[in-house]
């Protein structure tokens, strides 16, 4: 190998390298190898080509071009447009650039001309030139693309070097590949390059083949399910079966989307298959179809999240609600418990109370303080067990229970669910709700609750029950058992103001379309309003009281274009009228024979009074004013336990052979009964018998046994409002419901001597006037 220095203009080549042999033409576009390009026309031809290494920079300098080019012959210069020349030239020996002379007005460096004949040895040059023959023989018959007169013209080369000289020029390769050949000047190394770059190719090739030949596969087999989709399309329309695929398309799809176990999943998944098999069978598809979109709309996993924030939730209830603080701190509890133990058990609540008392709106307000899905089931008359299972879906007009359907509508397997009225569900031939509601109320049963329509368990342990009940003595004791109960008793007077104020009339205000401040009624006006307009435990008539006055004042308003509207004590009846109800305020005198009981009705609790008079006759004993069979008892226990003490209270041995005892109770067209008028009813008729006077300003209430003893009792919250509303002094409760009394709040026992008693002497010394 020799060395001969020449000196050339050099034209930059970007993304191209030039062998030797090799004839190729390019554009030309910057100035300085336009000018090369010249320079070199005007001397032998000759330029020095070589490749950048960046094909992005537009000024190349020495350190950005490969060091090792090609000397060219410039075969022929067409001038383009804009500026362009197009160029053909021939490359004719490798060489090196030594030394870069000149920048500008175009690049002239000084270059080393490599003359690479070299001297192969016989058997080393046949070993080359069949292996290359070999490979591109393997080449071409993986490039189908590769000419077979090329192919032809090159096994006819029987000179290796030449042979790789034109493998190198023809087999398609980047530039690099290419400028790996060119730098090897050295034959060995030349042939070793260009083996491992025609390796890599074939190897390139066949992988795209193999891509392609997948890619084709996938492509026909899409192609020949489509073309089956659209011939199987056309017969079902033909059959009129096209709307029931494509509904079962959807079902599937929406399977794919839904949050269920594998199980789940899977019962669907048949469904949809037997769906699809029905053919054109109405009757039996439109009972699937109905089956599979009650499954897919049920929330099976499908959590909402709760609200773990304990003062926002307190905050939402003490703005929702005035009182019911029990069912607040067992709420809060709740929360907290769920704060701490990330899932605890879910309560299962029971709200009992008179009516009106705001059992169900607190459902909502729950549901808002823990931020969920409320929905609510009403039970008043459920008579049908399947209205709480569900019916067979093979009946005609199956469809699921109510406590399903309420949780599909809810949208999520945790809601705040509402059993509105649970205590006037009833049963007869077609089942016992009371049965199916034990397993929907059991914590260790409803993971697993089981609609005779779905079929499948769902799982209700996530779900917050509340019940509501007026009374529990018409559930089930094995139902109650599994509830928490929560008594709601009567308001008062000072909370019945207070709700009015807070939410009543703020609310009949705006559902009137009148502002905050348009009208104004005072504290006076309210508790006149609660007193003689309105007799009840909750608040319901009250809030129907204030909408009365809302649509007096609306008429008043567009009348007489008023503006503001007081409502006083005063002018509190030309909106209402007459006053309804009266209280029996306390005697104002001593009497014989008359005591003042304590009673619980539906609406809160009253006073009572009893009446006894004794008369000459036969020993006669007499009952009147409608009087319930457990009052009679009371009467009856009262009396023998008197007949039996006769020598303690003075009495002739003979006065019941020869007098007649009437007991009465006024109001007699309103029936009553309940064991709390015992010693009431026992203390007038020893009051009228011994003729002794009986305190004016005493109530009380407690149930009597044969011995004289006094029991305890129920409803002590709203006996004992009802005696401060009547404005009695003294009352006297059992000794056994010190406990009941304790919990009251002082607002009610304010201005209240409350006596404890356990026997009839205790309650005569109380009661009765002092001889």
């Amino acid at each position: 190998m020799s060395e001969i220095n020449i000196t050339l203009p050099v034209i930059p080549l970007r993304g191209l390298a030039v062998l030797p042999d090799m004839i190729i033409h390019f554009d030309v576009i910057r100035k300085k190898s336009v000018q090369a390009l010249e320079a070199a026309m005007v001397e032998e031809q000759n330029v020095f080509l070589t490749a950048q290494l960046d094909p992005d920079v537009d000024n190349p300098e020495a350190k950005d071009l490969y060091t090792v080019g090609t000397v060219a012959k410039i075969k022929q210069l067409v001038k383009m447009p804009q500026d362009t020349v197009r160029v053909l030239v021939e490359g004719k020996f490798r060489g090196r650039m030594d030394d870069l002379i000149q920048s500008e007005p175009y690049l002239m460096a000084d270059v080393s001309i490599f003359e690479t004949g070299g001297h192969l040895e016989e058997v080393q040059g046949e070993a080359m030139l069949r292996y290359l023959k070999n490979q591109l023989e393997v080449y071409s018959s993986v490039n189908t693309q590769f000419g077979t007169e090329l192919v032809h013209k090159l096994e006819n080369e029987e000179n290796p070097v030449k042979l790789m000289d034109q493998m190198a020029i023809n087999i398609p390769m980047d530039f690099r590949s290419r400028q790996k050949l060119l730098e090897a000047v050295d034959i060995q190394s030349r042939f070793e390059t260009l083996v491992g770059l025609i390796s890599r190719e074939v190897d390139i090739i066949q992988i795209n083949k193999e891509i392609q030949a997948k890619v084709k596969e996938r492509v026909d087999k899409s192609q020949r399910e489509y073309v089956l989709r659209e011939q199987l399309r056309v017969i079902r329309e033909e059959l009129g079966e096209n709307n029931l695929m494509s509904e079962a398309e959807e079902f599937e799809q929406a399977l794919k989307k839904l949050k269920a176990d594998k199980s789940v999943k899977e019962k669907i998944a048949k469904e949809i298959e037997r769906f699809k098999a029905t053919g054109n069978n109405p009757s039996e598809n439109g009972v699937l179809r109905g089956y599979i979109e009650t499954l897919l709309e049920m929330p099976w996993n499908k959590e909402g999240k709760d609200n773990p924030d304990t003062k926002k939730a307190e905050r939402i209830l003490r703005a929702d609600h005035y009182g019911l603080e029990k069912v607040k701190e067992r709420i809060l509890e709740y929360l907290a418990v769920r704060s701490l133990a990330k899932k605890g058990d879910t309560p299962i609540l029971c709200l009992v109370g008179p009516p009106g008392t705001g059992k169900t709106s607190i459902g909502r307000s729950v549901a808002r303080a823990l931020n969920k899905a409320y929905v609510r089931i009403s039970l008043g008359g459920v008579h049908d067990e399947a209205e709480i299972r569900g019916h067979r879906k093979t009946y005609v007009g199956a469809m699921p229970g109510r406590i399903a359907t309420a949780l599909k509508s809810s949208g999520v397997n945790n809601p705040v669910m509402l059993l509105d009225e649970v205590d006037k569900v009833g049963n007869d031939y077609k089942g016992d709700p009371f049965a199916a509601l034990l397993e929907v109320l059991d914590s260790e049963q409803n993971n697993k609750f089981r609609d005779n329509y779905i079929e499948i368990p769902i799982d209700l342990s996530n779900v917050l029950f509340i019940a509501t009940a007026n009374t529990t003595s018409t559930i089930p004791r094995p139902l109650l058992d599994r509830m928490e109960v929560i008594e709601i008793s009567s308001y008062t007077e000072n909370e019945k103001v207070h709700i009015a104020r807070e939410h009543l009339i703020p609310k009949q205000l705006e559902r009137h379309g009148f502002g905050k401040k348009q009208i104004s009624i005072s504290d006076r006006a309210l508790e006149k309003m609660i007193m003689n307009y309105t007799r009840e435990a909750g608040v319901r008539n009250l809030e129907r009281r204030i909408g009365d006055i809302c649509r007096k004042c609306a008429k008043k308003v567009i009348a007489s274009n008023v503006k503001n509207i007081k409502i006083t004590e005063k002018n509190l009846e030309k909106y209402l009228g007459k006053p309804r109800y009266t209280f029996d305020l306390a005697n104002t005198k001593d009497e014989i024979g008359v005591v003042r009981g304590l009673a619980w009705t539906s609406v809160g609790g009253d006073t009572l009074s009893v009446e006894v008079n004794v008369l000459p006759g036969t020993g006669k004993f007499e009952l009147t004013g409608q009087l319930g069979d457990v009052m009679k008892e009371s009467a009856r226990a009262g009396i023998s336990y008197i007949r039996s003490m006769v020598s303690k209270y003075g009495i002739d041995k003979e006065f019941f052979e020869n007098n007649d005892i009437h007991i009465h109770i006024p109001e007699g067209a309103v029936p009553k009964d309940g064991p709390s008028a015992g010693i009431t009813m026992a203390t007038a008729m020893i009051s009228a018998i011994t003729r002794r006077k009986v305190r004016a300003d005493v109530a009380m209430t407690g149930e009597i046994t044969l011995r004289g003893r006094v029991l305890p009792i129920g409803g002590l919250k709203e006996k004992v409002l009802a005696a401060k509303i009547a404005k009695i002094k003294t009352v006297i409760v059992p000794e056994t419901n010190r406990q009941d009394i304790e919990e009251l709040e002082k607002e009610i026992t304010d201005g209240l001597e409350i006596v404890f008693v356990s026997d009839m002497d205790q309650v005569l010394e109380v009661a009765l006037c002092p001889e």
